[in-house]
């Protein structure tokens, strides 16, 4: 039996495991934390269960694009729920409706003038989820090298207009001057088409994930972390984890950030010192300042679902990480606790640290209570965390919360093969195709097919 290690237990590590398994695959896990899951996983604080990097999802509902991915992970019979969506930019309020002709149909009313160019985008949503998996035979779409905020300039007129279709910074977290279309029709459609939450979070999905792994003979080791990689013969021959463990799979993929997985390299003239430094220099997207809010009152007016605030003159195709225009507001199923989020750059620990949080933490509060008055009144204890907290905890560069910026005008530099050229290593991740549950899945899949043959696709029931 062929044996493989995968390291890292985020979703996407998870499901490559899975795969493996069920195609005969012995496979362990390595997860330097202490619990599995990546950005899956929570923590607890005064009894109550917090998530770190899952809050809520899109396109699960009937012939939508995750459905038959969550349905072939063993995902679908979780406890989903539906949600909603607003966008609150100033004083105007957007309320998301579910479906794209629903979406179409309310912003046509609120933007007449605009009905035509609206349709034409509706219809662009709808064909990019419908044709989804046309990556798996195809490769990439074409609109990954046709720039999003330019598409939005040259087909609508209205300025409010186009800010309400960023959809959320909170989702896309990029930058305009990169933003290939195709990642703003993919991600943003699918949320149009349907928006999920999830009692119990992401710990529910790791713990779904991990039970069917090991009912399949899997192993998950926590606490296990992979120190190096040397190689031989032209791929990995041994992997190293902690001081003294080795280990000497057939196969080896890493869920760990790209120049994560390339700084393990031992001896490394497989792979190329040129292909290695372009790796590490590519530009990561900025992480988020996070506010995990215990409410004093179980029954405090909260929003019934996400809601995105952004000040009226913010630029939402053009977002200024060191300044607070945006804030997520993340309302927990079970009650009584939210999430604030909002980009942030990296901070450095030391003085100025803690002054630092305060001051970006009241800046979000501000901008939270435009859509929910009273809410500091409301609360009992706040626990804040940075994108130095995310890069301490996962070792993600400069705590990045969705990996790889895909640049419109360069996307096969900055959409990457999961094939390296060791000829067992392979990538998997949010960093390489796009970020998100959907594109972190579709990844898994990718990255499974270039190692087992294209014929998984047949797996999935479309």
């Amino acid at each position: 039996m062929k044996t493989a290690i995968v390291i890292g237990s985020g979703l996407g590590g998870l499901e490559v495991a899975l795969i493996l398994l069920r195609h005969g695959y012995e496979v362990t896990v390595l997860e330097k934390g202490r619990q599995a899951g990546g950005c899956l996983q929570s923590f607890v604080r005064d009894g109550r269960r917090f998530d770190t990097g899952f809050h809520y999802v899109g396109g699960l509902g009937e012939g939508e694009p995750l459905r038959p991915l969550f349905a072939y992970f063993g995902l679908m019979d979780l406890p989903w729920e539906p949600t909603t969506e607003e966008i609150l930019i100033g004083d105007k309020r957007f309320r998301i409706p579910r479906g794209i002709d629903a979406y179409v149909e309310m912003l046509s009313e609120q933007f007449p003038t605009e009905k035509n160019a609206i349709q034409t985008y509706g219809n662009l949503l709808r064909e990019v989820g419908d044709h989804i998996f046309d990556a798996f035979e195809k490769g990439p779409s074409p609109l990954m090298g046709v720039s999003a905020a330019q598409y939005i300039e040259n087909n609508f007129r209205d300025p409010l207009l186009r800010q309400v279709l960023s959809g959320s910074t909170m989702r896309l977290h990029q930058d305009a001057n990169t933003l290939p279309l195709y990642a703003l029709a993919q991600i943003g459609g699918s949320f149009i088409r349907s928006a999920w939450r999830l009692p119990g979070g992401g710990k529910a999905i790791t713990e779904r994930l991990t039970a069917q792994i090991e009912a399949l003979g899997g192993v998950i080791r926590t606490g296990a972390a992979v120190t190096g990689l040397r190689l031989a013969d032209g791929k990995v021959s041994e992997v190293l984890v902690g001081e003294s463990e080795t280990l000497r799979p057939d196969l080896v993929v890493s869920d760990a950030h790209p120049a994560v997985t390339m700084a393990l390299l031992r001896d490394s003239g497989v792979i190329k010192r040129i292909y290695r430094e372009r790796i590490a220099s590519l530009e990561n997207s900025p992480g988020l300042f996070t506010a995990n809010i215990l409410l004093k009152d179980n029954i405090f007016p909260l929003p019934e679902g996400e809601l995105h605030i952004h000040q009226e003159d913010a630029d939402l195709w053009h977002p200024d990480p060191r300044r607070t225009d945006s804030v997520l507001v993340h309302p927990y199923p079970e009650g009584g606790m939210l999430d604030l989020l909002s980009p942030m750059p990296l901070p450095e620990r030391g003085e100025g640290y803690e002054a630092l949080k305060r001051a970006k933490l009241e800046q979000c509060l501000d901008l939270a209570e435009k859509g929910i008055p009273g809410l500091r009144n409301a609360i009992a204890k706040v626990y804040t965390s940075t994108p130095r907290t995310w890069h301490d905890y996962t070792g993600v560069p400069g705590g990045s919360a969705f990996g790889i910026l895909k640049d419109w005008k360069s996307p096969l530099t900055t959409l990457l093969s999961p094939r390296t050229t060791a000829g067992n290593l392979y990538l998997t991740g949010g960093s390489l195709n796009l970020h998100g549950m959907l594109g972190v899945s579709m990844t898994a899949l990718i990255t499974a097919a270039d190692i087992l043959g294209r014929q998984i696709y047949l797996e999935i029931e479309r």
